[in-house]
């Protein structure tokens, strides 16, 4: 790996992660483009941390009362969210230790990556007929949008975009789905360090610093992609994006089939 690619993939990991359009999809046909070799998914797991360190940053002082909440018992909605992000993690959680083997391998296969971002610009297309919902998040749009987490896991399959829809489809008010699909991303992303710690702990030494360029840049795009979704989804356009993901999915059909 090259720091241009490290700086490229980088950008990508950064937008895509929020934006409806699945980073990891993207990563799988960049680098397969480009024919970049990665040992495991180490460079992926890094640059998903330059992406949490962006919602830490916008998110904090949701963060700070979610942690508050944790020594004060008045705080019952902010007590609430917490149950609720733990419920929702939990599907993404079981899916990947039952199924590790398996979507490992799915991230070298660039064909298998195409079909599930034609996948998911049809998730994107469907809430275009959704009813604008005004709930806040409970038990069931947790559940649902853990389990669409845990489909995520799939490159092709974006985590933000399915996230979004599944509490949208629970009508969830789609600002709310949203700032929770943001939330959600914090325990999955430190599950997985956790899963891949020994990894994590072996990258090649003439890697790091290809690595760590990727972070930086995933970690400043990321906030510009918070910022742009979370506009889209209050004009209720998410499903201008299904165009690009079918665009995506033709182009990578393409070149792999």
């Amino acid at each position: 790996m090259t720091y241009f690619d490290a700086v490229l993939l980088g950008i990508l990991q950064g937008l895509t992660e929020f934006l409806p359009v699945s980073s990891s999809g993207h990563l799988v046909l960049v680098q397969a483009i480009l024919g970049v070799k990665q040992p495991g998914v180490s460079f992926e797991i890094l640059a998903h941390l330059g992406t949490l360190l962006a919602v830490f940053i916008y998110f904090r002082s949701q963060i700070a009362l979610l942690i508050r909440s944790i020594f004060d018992g008045n705080m019952k909605k902010e007590r609430a969210i917490i149950g609720y992000l733990i419920i929702g993690t939990i599907p993404a959680g079981l899916a990947g230790l039952l199924f590790k083997d398996f979507f490992e391998r799915t991230f070298s296969d660039p064909m298998m990556t195409s079909l599930m971002l034609f996948v998911t610009g049809l998730i994107l297309l469907s809430t275009r007929f959704y009813r604008r919902g005004s709930k806040g998040i409970g038990i069931l749009s947790a559940i649902f949008m853990g389990i669409g987490q845990a489909a995520a896991i799939l490159p092709g399959i974006s985590r933000s975009g399915t996230t979004i829809a599944a509490g949208m489809t629970c009508g969830v008010e789609p600002s709310r789905a949203a700032e929770f699909s943001f939330l959600l991303v914090i325990p999955a992303i430190l599950g997985g360090m956790v899963l891949k710690r020994n990894e994590l702990l072996n990258i090649d030494a003439s890697l790091i610093g290809q690595y760590l360029v990727g972070m930086v840049f995933s970690f400043l795009l990321a906030l510009v992609a918070v910022h742009m979704v979370l506009a889209v989804v209050k004009r209720g356009k998410l499903d201008y994006f299904a165009y690009y993901c079918f665009a995506a999915a033709g182009v990578g059909l393409y070149l792999f089939l």
